[in-house]
């Protein structure tokens, strides 16, 4: 039933929001506290009120029990004086008063319709022991008040018994139960209610008005982060915003100002990166466009030109054709791990497989490739996308090498990775340079690597291939002395 209760006021949307939950938290906490403030002291001022009635009360029948003693009226009820001064008492309290005999017989009832009845309570019992009870009953209005009939006082002239000679020691002689009226205070009470009701209603106006206002000035600070946020949105502006009123505000904005910087970012990437497409695929489109023209212009082309222009028509192809694949590649790793085929695969043999592959390119340039197996290494991968990573960093290795230079692989493992390293003797990278090689066409030096047919995309698929793996790369180099570069692979592939 709770549940039901908090997805129904889940679903309205006026109680999920911040300033209307501040509002109402601020008007509960004014709302209570008078509130209860209200009860507590019409309740202080009803338990005063009973209490100063009851000691008044009590303080007149105890000299009414004088009287009654003096007067021996619990023997002969034919006093006028104690009969007047009962019916004043009944008058003055709005009650009624009972005289009580020892034999528990009411002789007196000032609504006379009690008399010669008996009466055995607790209360009356009691008050014959000599204990005055008292009893608020709030519902019936009244104040029912025993008070015990002592001879304490010399009565014609003589000395009253003493409870040792009578034997009956801290007994009374009658007992005075009266029930007094509270009206009075009641109506007391209602007035005072009427007006602290007033008084709320008045003070509820002035806490909805603050109320209101704490809460639009509380959530201010939010709402200019959402128009801030909108702003960047809409595109009016592309700074950083900055909204310090509150640490939970400043926590906001700077994590949506680091968003920012990262979506600006990713944007230069990518402006970059058609800008880089647009070039990189344009340049052989032209070559072959300029060879072409320059066939076209020639009515009579010798054959060996013609063949040697063809030649490099059929360069610029293979190298436009390169770049798409490369393209294509890219494009499939940033679909990320959801195409992922992994499966068991021997390292050892795979590596093997692919510097037999490009060892006739190794040649060409006169390179040693050599290679170095510490153990056997089983490991759960991507067999097609691994060896294309692993390529790119061998076929580097020997494009980017010196005459008569080496490349060397060594593959380890331990309990939980298995590691590819690639190291040659070749011209080495940059230290500036080294933080954007991973760069979707980033060339050291473009023109030596125009020179050698590279595209830019080698070490960028390279990169995407191992963190698809949930692997790691790094590399360390120094201009002139060589490459070392250095693939780090789970031997299970997390799931």
């Amino acid at each position: 039933m709770l549940a039901k209760w908090k997805q129904f006021l889940g679903k309205i949307k006026i109680l999920r929001s911040l300033k209307a939950r501040l509002f109402f938290i601020i008007l509960l906490a004014g709302i209570i506290p008078s509130t209860g403030m209200r009860y507590a002291i019409l309740q202080s001022y009803e338990d005063r009120s009973v209490s100063v009635r009851i000691a008044d009360v009590q303080n007149q029948f105890k000299i009414l029990a004088n009287h009654l003693i003096i007067y021996g009226y619990l023997h002969d009820t034919s006093s006028e004086v104690v009969n007047s001064e009962l019916d004043q008492l009944s008058n003055l309290y709005d009650g009624r008063v009972l005289i009580i005999d020892k034999n528990f017989k009411v002789i007196k009832d000032t609504y006379g319709i009690s008399e010669g009845k008996t009466v055995i309570s607790e209360e009356v019992i009691k008050c014959f022991k000599g204990t005055s009870t008292t009893n608020y009953d709030r519902k019936n209005g009244y104040i029912e008040i025993t008070t015990p009939i002592v001879d304490t006082v010399v009565s014609t002239g003589a000395a009253s018994p003493k409870p040792e000679d009578t034997g009956e020691a801290n007994l009374a002689e009658g007992v005075i139960l009266s029930s007094v009226s509270t009206n009075t205070i009641m109506t007391t009470l209602d007035i005072l209610n009427r007006r602290a009701l007033i008084v709320e209603l008045i003070a509820l106006v002035f806490i909805v008005a603050i109320a209101l206002a704490m809460a639009k000035l509380l959530t201010a600070p939010f709402e200019r982060v959402t128009q801030a946020i909108n702003d960047v949105k809409a595109g009016f502006t592309d700074e950083q915003i900055s909204v310090n009123d509150y640490v939970e505000t400043e926590h906001i904005v700077d994590a949506f100002n680091q968003l920012l910087g990262r979506m600006k970012v990713l944007d230069d990437s990518r402006q970059e990166f058609v800008s880089n497409v647009s070039h990189e695929l344009k340049t052989p489109l032209t070559s072959m466009k300029v060879l072409a023209d320059s066939l076209l212009m020639q009515e009579e082309v010798p054959a060996e030109l013609y063949k040697e222009f063809m030649t490099d028509i059929a360069n610029e192809i293979e190298r436009e054709n390169k770049i798409i694949n490369d393209l294509l590649s890219l494009v499939k790793m940033d679909k990320k791990a959801a195409d992922i085929n992994i499966t068991s695969v021997d390292i050892n043999e795979l590596l093997e497989l692919i510097l037999k592959r490009l060892r006739p390119i190794a040649r060409k340039k006169e390179i040693e490739i050599i290679f170095e197996s510490i153990r056997p290494v089983t490991a759960e991968v991507d067999e097609v996308k691994l060896t294309l990573a692993l390529s790119n960093l061998v076929e580097n290795a020997i494009k980017y090498n010196n005459p008569s230079g080496w490349v060397k692989v060594t593959l380890d493992a331990d309990h939980q990775f298995f590691s590819v390293e690639v190291a040659d003797s070749g011209i080495g990278i940059p230290e500036e340079a080294q933080e954007h090689i991973y760069e979707r066409f980033y060339r050291v030096d473009k023109s030596h690597s125009r020179e050698i047919g590279g595209t830019g995309l080698g070490l960028a698929i390279t990169r995407s291939v191992i963190l698809m793996h949930r692997g790691s790369i790094k590399v360390m180099s120094e201009e002139g002395k060589g490459t070392v570069f250095t693939v780090k692979i789970p031997l299970i592939h997390p799931v």
